[in-house]
């Protein structure tokens, strides 16, 4: 069986989960199935991947038809596969034709849904409501979609009602504990920011609308004045969200010590360092299919606050591997908190009670840990998901 998974991002051109997802479900798969990859970019060294830029004659058009014009090329090399799946809109239209092309089945996993991120208007403009229309397309006519967790396949039933259900399934995403554990070496956290004597508390994550680091921001002003905030945050969706986190940084600096903000990808070492040597890990998502940064957390064994939506509490166990805060949301699909302060209120309250419990702290990142290595394998992921290609496979042929 020949597969070709289609992605946005794949190493070393990787800066969210949907490329880490990417990248370890090929590692996983090459054990015993046939994988090219297709992806965006430039050339990789890597033997049976391929990469695509944009046509050059849409050089200066809009950055979505730019996409259209690689999905194209990824459709076109795809010939010879016996089947395509594909990652995130950028890459499902090519998908969509590789199938209709050759003739073969086509898989998407669901990492995140176009009308559930509606502020991606800001940054899209008018690209934004073409990539809506090629993923809803390409959902409506492929043979599977897989969603990360319980909680995205009832968003993508919801969002999508035509899609017969026996055609979605939920396949959790992974982490690599080979690469994610726990790294002590409190002077490299010195130098990177963080006093491993004093409690902390630590976000990751890019600085998007659906990551709620504006809440964590109000929240964090009614911590305990010894607690450390520590922000790797970068890669701004727009102007303005960096603006109105830039202003919420500078009021907490003005108000207390220990404000870390990071804006730089960091190297994975020093990351792990960092959540290492921090009391909790959280995650203030108003949007989250499943949060593979939870995930590298817990491979941490790193305490974890999350926010109750999504797939976050499929992977924190409240009250064993971290805290679940909470959260009513409005319907109107920008996950936006139906009492902003009562969120805001029950997000301080909770990471205030993981952080000044530091043996707690220790046993939830302890469980965290276990958890992780007993659930969220990328070898029983691929097993799954190879099961899920078969299945396709099979029911083309009758």
């Amino acid at each position: 069986m020949r597969v070709d998974i289609l992605t946005k991002e794949y190493p070393p051109e990787i800066y969210g989960g949907a490329g880490v997802h990417a990248a370890e479900l090929v590692k996983a798969l090459r054990e015993s199935t046939d994988v090219r990859v297709h992806a965006f970019g430039g050339d990789r060294d890597e033997q049976g991947v391929t990469a695509y830029r944009p046509a050059a004659e849409l050089a200066e058009a809009d950055p979505t038809l730019q996409t259209l014009s690689i999905d194209l090329q990824m459709a076109a090399g795809a010939a010879g596969t016996d089947l395509v799946h594909s990652h995130t809109w950028y890459a499902n239209e090519a998908g969509r034709r590789a199938s209709q092309l050759h003739g073969v089945g086509h898989v998407i996993t669901a990492h995140s849904l176009e009308p559930l991120r509606p502020w991606k208007a800001e940054q899209l403009g008018g690209g934004y409501r073409v990539s809506s229309d090629i993923e809803r397309t390409a959902y409506l006519q492929a043979d599977r979609v897989i969603a990360v967790s319980n909680g995205m396949r009832s968003d993508i039933l919801r969002v999508y009602p035509e899609l017969d259900p026996e055609r979605v399934v939920t396949i959790h995403n992974g982490i690599d504990l080979d690469s994610w554990h726990r790294v002590d070496d409190p002077e490299r956290a010195r130098e990177l920011g963080l006093d491993p004597e004093r409690p902390a508390v630590i976000f990751v994550g890019r600085i998007t609308r659906q990551k709620g680091l504006p809440y964590l921001l109000r929240a964090a002003a009614l911590l305990p004045a010894d607690v450390q905030l520590v922000l790797c945050a970068g890669a701004p969706d727009t102007p303005e969200i960096m603006n109105e986190v830039r202003s919420l940084v500078d009021g907490l600096r003005a108000s207390r010590d220990g404000v870390v903000w990071i804006e730089d990808m960091l190297p994975r070492r020093d990351l792990q360092t960092l959540l290492s040597h921090s009391t909790v890990f959280v995650c203030p998502s108003v949007y989250e299919p499943l949060g593979i940064v939870n995930l590298e957390a817990m491979a941490c064994g790193t305490a974890v606050v999350g926010s109750g939506t999504g797939g976050i509490p499929e992977v924190v166990a409240d009250g064993v591997t971290g805290r679940i805060v909470p959260i009513d949301q409005v319907t109107d699909g920008t996950g936006t908190p139906v009492d902003p302060e009562r969120f805001v209120d029950d997000l301080a309250r909770t990471l205030t009670e993981v952080v000044t419990d530091p043996k707690r702290a220790a046993a939830y990142g302890e469980a965290g840990r276990a958890r992780a290595e007993a659930e969220f394998t990328w070898e029983r992921i691929a097993d799954q998901t190879r099961a899920v290609y078969q299945s396709v496979i099979n029911s083309r042929r009758g």
